[in-house]
């Protein structure tokens, strides 16, 4: 839902006894003292970010891990490095780990460190980036470039809280806590077998979403006026606020880089002194080449009629109910083959109807057996919208 935060918990590594803790438990804190701090790292008073600064206090009682999803620029590490300040863990290191430069070949080296002599080049040990995080809080950002071959080792280190170091013969023990970013659609990639599906439920115990800045737009003058005296105090300059003019268009604006985006214009704003050389960028909405997938500034009454016109010129209404049912009856086909390993008298029975039909649909849909073919969402069993019974 547009201009919501999202928070989900997963049923896979499901810690009830700390999910009390998170949820339930009164917060001993100072509330002036913290919603202060918290609202001075995270500028936003709309009710999603409302929401956000809630569960950060909340999630930093307890060690759940914790998947950060959101559009580059909207803030996802000043979320993880709040909960790490809100945490146990506070007084700890917290070790980021920039998944996107990680290259295969450095992998094991980077992230577990190495012994002397493990390669050619290794004149003394190094430790790795899990080692430094210990007793502390590891965050992997944009997990989602980590290459498909090395996150079986992720997995294999985050379930035995153990690894082995490049060139040893013992494994090393680590506490640490895992907060992990992603500006990737991990459902899609889940979908196209770039993703591991037990890595995805590791990650994701408690799943937090941070809305882009087009969809909380009541938040952007407070965020400007945030950034104005940011800026104005670093260049020695007296703090002057945007003109009604700038602030209509700031708030036309798609905002394709978010939040981030919003500060660089701003702070050149401030460096220069002229907001007029930005009439012209904020006119146009967006940069040549970026796709809007229909989620630009909002649309008029009659813009959206003349869409729909012109797709009921396209399709009648009963073609397009067509269409929308085979696409609903292949997902439901697929995602039963799927959670039951393409076992097609089981996935018939689920799906209630003879072996020969799903044969026969199998074939119409063109659904293929592949150790790619995951559904294209990420649907837990017993859950809405899934034909599977929970397991």
């Amino acid at each position: 839902m547009p201009g919501t935060a999202c928070v989900c918990f997963s049923r896979s590594n499901f810690y009830p006894d700390c999910l009390n803790l998170a949820m339930e438990k009164p917060i001993e804190r100072s509330p002036d003292r913290d919603d202060k701090e918290l609202d001075s790292a995270i500028v936003g008073q709309a009710p999603p970010m409302a929401q956000i600064k809630r569960h950060i206090l909340r999630l930093g009682k307890c060690d759940l891990t914790v998947l950060i999803t959101g559009e580059s620029g909207t803030g996802k590490e000043l979320v993880a490095r709040a909960i790490h300040k809100y945490s146990p863990r506070a007084q700890k290191p917290l070790i980021k780990v920039n998944s996107a430069a990680l290259p295969t070949d450095l992998f094991e080296s980077e992230l577990f460190g190495f012994e002397k002599g493990a390669f050619t080049g290794a004149f003394k040990k190094k430790p790795g980036k899990f080692e430094l995080a210990h007793s502390g809080t590891i965050l992997l950002d944009e997990i989602g470039e980590i290459h498909f071959p090395m996150q079986a080792k992720l997995l294999q280190v985050l379930e035995d809280n153990e690894f082995s170091p490049l060139g040893s013969t013992t494994n090393t023990r680590i506490d640490a806590r895992v907060l992990a970013t992603t500006n990737a659609n991990l459902g899609k990639m889940l979908s196209q077998g770039r993703f591991r599906l037990d890595l995805y439920y590791r990650l994701s115990v408690v799943s937090i979403h941070i809305p882009p800045l087009r969809e909380r737009r009541d938040d952007i003058d407070l965020l400007c006026h945030h950034f104005l005296r940011k800026y104005a105090a670093r260049y020695g300059r007296e703090y002057k606020p945007l003109s009604d003019q700038v602030r209509k268009q700031f708030y036309e604006y798609w905002w394709p880089g978010n939040v981030r985006e919003l500060e660089n214009v701003i702070q050149t704003i401030t460096a220069l002194g002229n907001e007029e050389i930005f009439y012209e960028k904020t006119r146009n909405h967006a940069p040549s080449g970026v796709p809007r997938n229909g989620r630009g500034p909002m649309m008029t009454t009659g813009a959206v009629t003349e869409i729909a016109a012109k797709l009921l010129t396209k399709y009648s209404l009963k073609d397009l109910r067509k269409k929308a049912a085979r696409k609903a009856e292949r997902d439901a086909i697929a995602d039963v083959l799927y959670y039951t390993d393409w076992n097609r008298k089981k996935a018939a029975a689920l799906l209630k109807i003879s072996y020969r039909t799903l044969l026969y649909k199998i074939k119409e849909c063109a659904i293929e057996e592949s150790k790619h073919n995951y559904p294209e969402r990420v649907v837990e069993p017993g859950s809405p919208g899934c034909l599977l019974p929970s397991r």
